[in-house]
C-alpha cells in the first residue's frame, strides 16, 4: 500500500505488478528513471512488460490490494469455521460411552 503512494502506481499497476510476479520491495531498482534516464517511468515498464507476457493491455478483473486482502480474510475465517466445525462432530464421535467408563472405574 505504501508503494502504491511511493511510486504513484494504480490498483491496475499494482494487480498487474503481482501477475507479473514482481517483488513490491525491488520497485526501486526498477523505478530510478531521473538518474538513469534509458528507463521507462515504472508504470510504463509495467504495463510494457505486462502486455509482452499475456498479450492484453489490463488485467480481466482488476482489484484493489484492500481487496483481496479482505477476501483472504473471508476465505480464512470460513476455512476456520469448517474446521471448528469437523472437529466437533469428530470428537462426538469419538466419546466413549458410560459403559467403557464404569469398566475403568
Amino acid at each position: 500500500m505504501d508503494v502504491r503512494k511511493r511510486y504513484r502506481l494504480s490498483d491496475l499497476h499494482i494487480q498487474m505488478a503481482r501477475e507479473l510476479g514482481m517483488n513490491p520491495k525491488k520497485f526501486g531498482k526498477i523505478a530510478n528513471e531521473k538518474q538513469e534516464p534509458w528507463k521507462a517511468p515504472l508504470p510504463t515498464f509495467i504495463e510494457r512488460i505486462y502486455f509482452k507476457r499475456f498479450g492484453r493491455e489490463r488485467p480481466v478483473d482488476v482489484k484493489s490490494i484492500e481487496e483481496v486482502l479482505r477476501a483472504n480474510e473471508k476465505k480464512k475465517e470460513e476455512r476456520r469455521k469448517r474446521k471448528r466445525m469437523q472437529k466437533g462432530s469428530d470428537q462426538s464421535d469419538q466419546e466413549p460411552d458410560s459403559s467403557a467408563l464404569e469398566i475403568i472405574s
